[in-house]
């Protein structure tokens, strides 16, 4: 059998994190049958959110980047499709590897399949079924534009079949009739990995003084929350009294956006209030490694990321989740989180429910913790040479 090559292309930080997982496969288990060539699309690039990640996880350095910056959507996914097509055209890969919902998903599913590379989307499937979000039109777009489609839970299969994906699987998956797996969740697969590679590892517990005090744990970056004097407000609002009804800190480590926005949308006066308040920790995006330390130690998260759901749910921790709806109903269907959106007296109420609760979690919906083998197989076995 011939080696196959494939192109994955990476724009944001959590797709820096899922790629670990398929490039630890491929250099323990498939180096013999698969070269990856791994493309930066520079959506989301800087020391913080980016180069710290290859250097903590281990993952190679991307052979190209296209630096394409910030800016409006249009602007960053044309500019996206056009360096990969010049990309993918010098290296012809046997396929093209694309992780979950962003501008860099979309523009490389349409730069490949145009030109007749098989796409292979990982994290397919997936739906909020609220299409005024721009990652959920990125995730059926590029579903329907895949060759091979690996889908993290059960969910995400009934969806697929709804929308007319044919789950039998075939001795050679196309564009046409492409192969559908329900793999499992490869973040299962690094949180998993990650936590025991954390075990006697100085951690930023320590560095911020957290090893013996009870902290809810909050991030926020989604434009709905971050875009909206009202949401933002609210939020942090919730935050504050949080820290007053249950004298806990809460630690938040803050994405750029954020701190931003906060800047532009929030009178000086709550700035004030919010910097003043020693019991609320406002630190720099965590790396990896100290972010699975902070939710592993916390006893409450609060969040409108997707990734640090499932990471909750996967630590046992209870999860209030930022945002209206989730892809991941798994989580919200077991009582382990609650959907409040930036409602402050839903975030209160949420918190203090789930804190009141046993939060019982079955980790096995996303996998076995081998998806990234079971992904690295199926492209061996399913596509052309």
């Amino acid at each position: 059998m011939s080696k196959k090559k494939i192109l994955t292309v990476i724009g944001a930080r959590p797709q820096i994190i899922k790629a670990a997982a398929i490039s630890r496969a491929i250099a323990e288990h498939f180096a013999d049958e698969l070269t990856e060539i791994l493309v930066h699309t520079g959506q989301h690039y800087d020391q913080n959110m980016s180069e710290v990640f290859f250097e903590e996880l281990g993952i190679p350095k991307p052979n190209y980047n296209l630096a394409v910056g910030s800016g409006t959507h249009g602007h960053m996914t044309a500019a996206m499709i056009s360096g990969l097509e010049d990309i993918i055209l010098k290296e012809k890969p046997n396929a093209v590897v694309i992780y979950g919902d962003t501008n860099s998903t979309i523009a490389a599913a349409i730069a490949a399949a145009k030109i007749h590379v098989a796409v292979v989307h990982i994290e397919a499937g997936l739906r909020s079924f609220n299409k005024a979000m721009p990652e959920e039109l990125n995730r059926i777009a590029a579903d329907h534009m895949s060759t091979l489609l690996f889908v993290p839970t059960a969910a995400g299969m009934k969806n697929l079949a709804k929308e007319g994906f044919d789950l039998n699987i075939k001795a050679e998956a196309k564009i046409d009739a492409p192969n559908v797996y329900h793999c499992g969740d490869i973040m299962y697969d690094n949180s998993l990995y990650f936590a025991k590679m954390n075990a006697g590892r100085r951690s930023i517990l320590a560095d911020l003084d957290l090893e013996d005090s009870p902290y809810i744990l909050s991030t926020i970056h989604r434009d709905s929350n971050t875009d909206d004097p009202r949401a933002l407000q609210q939020i942090f609002e919730a935050l504050l009294q949080l820290i007053d009804q249950t004298n806990m800190q809460v630690v938040l480590p803050l994405h750029p956006r954020t701190t931003a926005k906060m800047k532009h949308l929030l009178k000086e006066d709550f700035q004030e209030k919010i910097s003043s308040n020693q019991q609320l920790i406002i630190c720099p995006p965590a790396g990896f490694l100290d972010m699975i330390a902070l939710e592993q130690n916390a006893q409450l998260i609060i969040t409108d990321s997707g990734g640090v759901q499932k990471e909750a749910y996967f630590f046992q921790k209870p999860c209030v989740i930022l945002r209206e709806q989730t892809e991941w109903i798994e989580v919200v269907e077991s009582g382990a989180a609650i959907l409040c959106g930036a409602d402050q007296e839903k975030i209160i109420n949420a918190v203090h429910e789930l804190l009141n609760k046993s939060i019982q979690t079955d980790a096995s919906i996303f996998g076995d913790g081998q998806a990234a083998r079971f992904i690295c197989e199926k492209i061996i076995s399913d596509l052309p040479c």
